[in-house]
């Protein structure tokens, strides 16, 4: 088989807790992630909390302005691990 790269979970961090995580090392506060993005803070605060789904779109959006790959926020604790099938 071709290569392929492996994904490895590292360690649990949940949707939320990753935007919310990265938009503190950013120094924002939800109010300015919502001005940068145009998503109510109110859902902003909702994501963070897990109690609204990011979804694809959201995720660009947000990853656009938090200055990281959509991936990071959507898969969060997952590292590449490079390898090939067996």
């Amino acid at each position: 088989m071709k290569e392929f790269t492996r994904a490895k979970k590292q360690i649990d961090v949940s949707v939320g807790e990753s935007v919310r995580i990265i938009r503190e090392l950013q120094e924002l506060s939800q109010n300015q992630l919502a001005k940068a993005t145009g998503i109510p803070q109110s859902t902003i605060s909702a994501i963070e909390h897990d109690r609204v789904a990011l979804g694809v779109e959201r995720a660009k959006v947000l990853a656009k302005a938090l200055k990281c790959h959509p991936a990071v926020l959507v898969f969060p604790g997952w590292s590449v691990e490079h390898g090939s099938a067996a």
